[in-house]
């Protein structure tokens, strides 16, 4: 039990300094890792961050989902403390560089990189969702044109969702 706490929180403390733009950007990387350590299959991990989604909360409720997976209660905390412990220290640490150079240009540059970074981090997780939970062709249209109605709408993701449920309720998902 020990040897697997003190993996969980070398794993997840390592993730939350990679974690630029949240736990979401971190996806790819902690489904392969939670395969790699049998703490949750690709299918699992994809229930998994639904139920995480679905509750009230931060983003990152994944990593304790994974860590109770991993080693139940005391699995869910180390994994969660050491997911946010050290990304909070070093946030808090960088903030006051950070807003002493708030006119130079580096800065600005640095911030203008890192969207394009969050991006892209942000759909790889989420192409690594729609691959682990897309099952057939009713579902494939479901996730492009659940996607596409994000993108150009401002339609609320929870009507989306309750269509989802719906249409898979109904059996024409499969």
């Amino acid at each position: 039990m020990i040897a697997a706490l003190g993996l969980l929180a070398a794993v997840c403390a390592g993730l939350s300094l990679l974690a630029v733009g949240g736990a979401n950007a971190l996806l790819p990387e902690l489904q392969r890792v939670a395969n790699e350590f049998g703490w949750a299959s690709p299918a699992d991990f994809a229930g998994l961050f639904a139920l995480a989604q679905a509750a009230p909360g931060p983003n990152m409720l994944i990593v304790t989902l994974l860590g109770w997976r991993a080693a139940g209660f005391a699995g869910a905390v180390v994994a969660t403390f050491a997911f946010v412990a050290p990304s909070s220290v070093l946030t808090y640490v960088v903030a006051g560089a950070w807003e002493r150079f708030r006119a130079a240009r580096w800065r600005q540059v640095v911030q203008a990189g890192l969207t394009p970074v969050t991006v892209g981090l942000i759909g790889g997780a989420s192409l690594l969702l729609a691959r682990a939970s897309v099952h057939g062709p009713g579902a494939l249209l479901l996730t492009l044109g659940s996607a596409a109605a994000l993108l150009a709408t401002r339609l609320h993701p929870l009507w989306l969702l309750a269509a989802g449920a719906a249409l898979g309720v109904a059996g024409l998902l499969g």
